[in-house]
């Protein structure tokens, strides 16, 4: 999977876009800036958006691609981000030491889903906030972005079972017009989701 996001991110164009996720800017103007933890960040768009309103940012992402061009839109908006190379099974953080994580269209193999849910929220504070938006299931029906193979798109089951010890979980399933650089472009079937744990 390396291999696939450093020739997706090797290009001078954002693959997903400089301008933050929609969702994640509407959620972060909620909350007071923290610690902050963005994994499978790739380009960085979100992480730098973070940084430029305040946050301690801590990024990671197997790809050394999309370091090198994190790093270079940190720089432009003039934000430090702390960006590692890391996959999900190797990243290793103090516990409750963030006050937010957030995962934007963050998908894996089915059979590494729960665990990476379960060790992820391993970091994040009690009472810290959970940002979530992937595509669902009926994403397959949409050749707007995201993973080709159904068993890694999301359900609100699954993602129910995995953050079930979160409170004041709030799941939103809907359609929505992606603008994000030439991946997401179009309607999409996406999952929102927003909890404290």
């Amino acid at each position: 999977m390396k291999e696939f996001w450093n020739e997706r991110y090797n290009t001078e164009e954002y693959a997903y876009g400089e301008a933050p996720n929609e969702y994640v800017k509407q959620e972060l103007s909620k909350l007071s800036p923290g610690k902050i933890l963005f994994p499978a960040e790739g380009e960085g768009r979100n992480a730098v958006y973070a940084a430029s309103r305040g946050w301690n940012v801590t990024a990671f992402d197997p790809s050394t691609e999309g370091k090198k061009k994190a790093e270079l839109l940190a720089s432009k908006h003039s934000v430090g981000i702390d960006y590692l190379i890391s996959d999900y099974e190797n990243c290793d953080f103090a516990k409750q030491s963030f006050d937010c994580l957030v995962l934007v269209y963050a998908h894996m193999p089915p059979a590494l889903r729960e665990m990476t849910h379960k060790k992820l929220t391993t970091f994040l504070k009690p009472g810290g906030k959970l940002i979530l938006e992937g595509f669902s299931k009926k994403q397959i029906n949409h050749n707007t972005g995201g993973p080709r193979n159904i068993d890694f798109l999301f359900s609100v089951d699954e993602l129910q079972s995995d953050f079930s010890h979160f409170y004041e979980l709030k799941f939103i399933e809907k359609e929505v017009f992606l603008n994000e650089g030439p991946f997401h472009q179009g309607v999409a079937s996406v999952i929102r989701i927003t909890g404290k744990k």
